[in-house]
């Protein structure tokens, strides 16, 4: 049965959209069974992905330009087996509305912190951002394998 991970950050932009594709991408390599989406607590319906998160993705191989930016929804939260926020200010946002599947993406990589926020940075801060992720999602990966 496949895992539902549910990424979410402020506008759905960079960061979520960024840790879904990488993460589709571990797990196709990998042969695991995990689907990804992603979700901004204050995101508009339909907007495309910042210009420098796309070219930070490009680097990788990871084509994130059909990515639409929507607001994360009940029916989201529903679905997510879990849900990984890149702040502690967003999981507080919405924790109440899913308790036991929520956490930041530090935390269930097995560390402290936030992911910073590139918006409005030059691309070699997306790409920065684009590596932490990376590295939490291959811990996470690890995690999700041992409890196959």
């Amino acid at each position: 049965m496949s895992k539902k991970i549910l990424f979410v950050c402020t506008g759905n932009t960079c960061r979520s959209a960024m840790a879904a594709a990488m993460m589709a991408d571990i797990a196709e390599k990998n042969d695991m069974d995990i689907l990804v989406d992603s979700a901004g607590i204050f995101a508009s319906l339909g907007e495309p992905a910042a210009e420098n998160a796309i070219q930070a993705m490009k680097k990788r191989n990871i084509d994130l330009s059909c990515h639409t930016t929507k607001p994360i929804t009940p029916e989201l939260i529903e679905m997510a087996d879990v849900i990984l926020t890149m702040t502690n200010a967003h999981k507080m946002l919405i924790e109440n509305m899913a308790p036991e599947k929520v956490f930041t993406i530090c935390e269930y990589a097995g560390t402290d912190g936030d992911v910073p926020d590139p918006y409005g940075g030059d691309l070699e801060e997306y790409e920065e951002i684009a590596d932490e992720i990376y590295d939490l999602l291959t811990d996470i990966a690890e995690k999700l394998w041992e409890e196959k």
